[in-house]
C-alpha cells in the first residue's frame, strides 16, 4: 500500500471542474486533477431518479492530506452533497508516486477517509 489516494468527484460543468481542480492544485492539496468531460450520471435524489451531464474529477493526493482536501472540496463545491470518494492506491509507477508525495504540501491531520 502506498501513501497516495485517488479522490473521485464530479462537478456540474467543465468550468466548475476546472475551477475546483485549479484551486486544489494551487493550494497544494492535490498534485493533479483530471477533469474528464462527458459523464452522464443517473442517481437517486430528492425522492426520484435524476439524470445529469457532469464532469468527472480524478484527484491525486497524499493520504495525510485527504481530510484537508475533502473539507476544501466541500467548501468550494456547488453541490450540497458532492461526491468525495477516497480510493487508496495499492501500487503504481514509483516515479509518479514519488512526484505526488513531493508536490502535495505537507500537512497533518487524521488520514482516515
Amino acid at each position: 500500500m502506498t501513501d497516495v489516494y485517488v479522490i473521485l468527484s464530479t462537478a456540474a460543468s467543465a468550468e466548475e471542474g476546472k475551477g475546483l481542480g485549479r484551486r486544489l492544485v494551487e493550494e497544494r492539496l492535490a498534485a493533479c486533477v483530471n477533469v474528464v468531460p462527458g459523464a452522464r450520471s443517473v442517481y437517486w435524489w430528492e425522492g426520484a431518479v435524476q439524470e445529469a451531464d457532469e464532469v468527472l474529477l480524478v484527484i491525486k493526493t497524499r493520504r495525510d492530506r485527504y481530510p484537508a482536501l475533502a473539507r476544501r472540496l466541500q467548501e468550494l463545491h456547488s453541490y450540497s452533497v458532492p461526491e468525495i470518494l477516497a480510493v487508496p492506491v495499492e501500487t503504481g509507477a514509483p516515479a509518479y508516486l514519488a512526484w505526488v508525495g513531493e508536490v502535495v504540501a505537507p500537512g497533518g491531520g487524521d488520514a482516515s477517509p
